[in-house]
This record gives structure tokens, sequence and C-alpha cells, in this order.
């Protein structure tokens, strides 16, 4: 079967195609590099049945011909951040918005696409009033523009699947942490302590509270809920099933690098206490429906947080 992985050099997505490599299939990733790395995808890219294609989805050249024979697409290109000071309202339309679009269309004009699996993210709910958040809560008022343009990017697809006849599985991912990624809390914490290993600076008040899911956990669920989606659009919450808050992380990355008398300063944050203008304070996702289908992660949060540590700190 001819696979296209989007995003396949970056942290999620090598760790999905090496999953597929090791089922033998023939694995196709386009990414455009622009924060992955062909370091991610060493183990497969000398082998039998792996392509790579460097190829940016805002722009059309070239996707129809890479699509052709594709049964199917795990989207997760996208542009991964939140704040607002590292991310532009145009880098989340172009790489969010757009190029789920040009995606779209290009999968429309050939006959063999008959999944898609999108990577979207449970900043699609905002400050949910539901706690922990089901997939059927709404409305959904994004307070990111990266929520904004994950929830415009399941729009898109919702129709496009409803219209065109291929299915979708949609999966709200909380907060991946694991082995080749180069962003997040996990990251920011050891490049702080690397630099001061005596002080450690954390963002807001220190009690922002969110679910954490282990890449392992992730890839898992991804092909799980593959197995499990029977509707035209299938939509899951992929997390663990609790939350930790954000000083408990400052701490167990401390421990970690053997910096555990380390003096912990919170900023005080803004707008009642969170890390950056756009910060959901507190996100807990409602995974009973995974659950229900006999998925279940081997990490809780901490769990997660603290395997991802030694995996980062030990590269």
């Amino acid at each position: 079967m001819k696979i296209l992985v989007t995003g396949g050099a970056g942290f999620i997505g090598s760790h999905l195609v090496d999953h597929l490599m090791s089922l033998h299939e023939e694995v196709w990733v386009a990414d455009n590099l622009s924060s992955g790395s062909l370091t991610n995808l060493s183990k497969c890219i000398n082998q039998d049945g792996f392509n790579f294609v460097k190829s940016d989805l805002s722009a059309t050249t070239g996707l129809k011909k890479v699509l052709t024979g594709c049964e199917v697409v795990y989207h997760l290109a996208a542009n991964p951040e939140v704040r607002v000071s590292l991310a532009s309202p145009w880098d989340h339309y172009k790489q969010n918005i757009k190029a789920v679009f040009n995606l779209l269309e290009a999968v429309r004009s050939v006959d063999s696409v008959r999944q898609l699996v999108f990577t979207s993210s449970s900043t699609v709910y905002g400050e949910a009033s539901v706690i922990p958040t089901p997939e059927e809560y709404g409305p959904m008022k994004p307070i990111s523009l990266y929520g904004a343009s994950k929830l415009a990017g399941e729009s898109l697809i919702s129709g496009y699947a409803s219209l065109y006849g291929f299915k979708a599985l949609i999966l709200r991912l909380g907060n991946v942490v694991g082995f080749r990624s180069n962003h997040g809390v996990i990251s920011d914490f050891l490049a702080k302590l690397e630099k001061d290993p005596k002080g450690l600076e954390v963002l807001g008040d220190g009690n922002q509270s969110k679910s954490y899911l282990h890449v392992s956990d992730c890839i898992s669920g991804i092909m799980h809920g593959l197995g499990a989606s029977d509707d035209q659009v299938n939509i899951f919450n992929l997390s663990s099933p609790d939350r930790v808050n954000v000083k408990t992380i400052a701490e167990t990355v401390a421990e970690t690098v053997g910096a555990k008398s380390c003096k912990i300063k919170c900023t005080g944050g803004v707008d009642g206490g969170r890390g950056w203008p756009g910060d959901v304070k507190m996100m807990q996702l409602s995974v009973d429906k995974m659950l229900n289908t006999g998925w279940k992660p081997k990490y809780n949060s901490h769990q997660a947080i603290q395997h991802a540590a030694r995996e980062l700190y030990n590269v």
C-alpha cells in the first residue's frame, strides 16, 4: 500500500514513518524541512519502500504526482507554534489552512485516496467550560490563531470528505512529548537549565494544567483510531486521561538533569496567569471515546513528562 505522510520529517511525523516502515508499506514523505529534519528519518532513509520529496504544501507543484496511487494520507505538516511571538497570522494561514486546502484539492483530483488522517489539536476547544472536554463539546471558540487554523482545517476536511467520498479521521491531540521534539515546555526548560542550572524561569503563574501524551502512545492511538473509524468523518480526542501543571513539569525536568536544588521562579504571566496571550490555562481532554474502542495509553501525563525529559536530556 502506498502511503503519504506530510510533515514526515518532523517530531510526530518521523515516529509515524518509523512505524509504517516497520509494517513494510511503501511510504512517501513530503516535508519542506522548515522545522523537520532528515536526521529524524535516518532509520528509514536507505530502506526499500521509503521515498522523500521536499515539498511545501502551501504551493501546489507536484502534489498530484505524489498522491497518485496513494490509498492513505496522514497530514501532519503544520506550523506548531501557539505563541504569537513565534508565528505570525500569515504563517498559520499559509501552513495550517492553505496547505490543507491545497492537499484536499489534490486528493480529490486522484481516485486512489480512500482515507485521510489529520492531526488536529486540543486548542480548537479554546477555554472549555467542561473538563474533561469531550469531542461533542461546543461551541468551540479557539483563543489562539493556531487553534483557529486547526479548526479551519477540520472543517475543510469534513466538507471535502463528505462531498468527494473519502473517509477522514480527525485526531485532537493533547500536548505530545518525547524523543525528537524540538519545541514545547520540556525543550524550553532543558535549554534554560543548560544556560543556568541554578535557576529556572516558568512563564505564567505555574498553575497552568494540561494533558500530555508520550509520542509512542500518540502513534499507537493514531493507528488504533484508523482501525476504529466507521463513519465518513470520525473525530477522536487523543491524550492521556489526566493532566499535570507546569510547575510540576519544571520540577521534573530539573530533577532529570540533576538540578533538584535550582530555584524555580514563576513570572506571573499574563491574563490571569497564562504563559502568553492565547495560552489555554487548563486543558484536559476526555478520551472515553478512544478508550471505548480498546485503546489505552501506556503513560499518564506525569509519566509521559518524566519519560520524555529523560529521552531529550540523553540525546
